[in-house]
């Protein structure tokens, strides 16, 4: 086999690759549309059911559910489970984004639209692009992947500043401490990019700020809340 060949070979499997890119981005567009308003929340695939975390994310879906949000999660177990289970509790779309990864990840029971990616990038892209409000649980690096995204988006502006909520003030304020004395000293970002987070500890203080920030800023061309 040459060397040319070879090379030939390579290019249209690269050209295949980009078309199952656009696919890709054609099946989220046109099973997403008309989510709106909905939330994205993100956190640890490895939380168990049995943590206090796991409930409070449950009731966090549930109560945003109940306001009329549709829920998105990265659609695999842990966080993004008992957001889709909270959800489906309050009966409005659950969306699950999963990833399709050398081990397995199998989409919870709980999403009643459900999509499989082979690409992460895809994938984040569709769970910012119908969202209006963004509730980070406490995670690992997919998590901390995620949240500096949605930032650079909004510190770029290539999104709107929505709300970025931070929950668990124990988990995430030893970031926010190194954010502040290691980044922001040095000027590397700006005071205007940490006040984009919030931080909170409650379910109902969660569900009360989106609520507030999406009723105040009228958004246009999203559905009204249920009132």
């Amino acid at each position: 086999m040459s060397y040319e060949y070879e090379i030939n070979e390579l290019a249209k499997e690269e050209s295949w690759r980009m078309f199952r890119i656009i696919g890709e981005f054609v099946e989220g567009f046109d099973n997403l549309s008309g989510i709106e308003p909905a939330v994205t929340i993100y956190g640890s695939s490895r939380l168990r059911a049995d943590d206090k975390l796991y409930t409070e994310t449950e009731e966090i879906a549930y109560r945003l559910g109940q306001l009329g949000f549709s829920i998105v999660s990265g659609g695999g177990p842990g966080v993004m489970e008992a957001a889709n289970k909270g959800a489906r509790r309050a009966g409005v779309t659950s969306v699950g984004l999963n990833i399709s990864l050398p081990e397995e990840q199998v989409c919870n029971a709980y999403a009643t639209k459900s999509i499989t990616f082979n690409h992460f990038f895809t994938r984040k892209v569709m769970l910012v692009k119908y969202a209006v409000a963004f509730v980070i649980m406490p995670g690992g690096l997919g998590t901390l992947d995620e949240l500096t995204e949605i930032l650079t988006l909004m510190q770029t502006h290539k999104i709107k500043p929505f709300p970025v909520i931070l929950f668990n003030g124990e988990f995430w304020n030893g970031f926010l401490d190194w954010l502040r004395s290691a980044v922001l000293s040095r000027k590397y970002i700006s005071e205007q990019d940490v006040d984009l987070l919030r931080v909170l500890d409650r379910p109902d203080e969660v569900v009360e700020a989106i609520q507030r920030w999406y009723v105040g800023h009228e958004v246009i061309g999203r559905k009204a809340l249920r009132r």
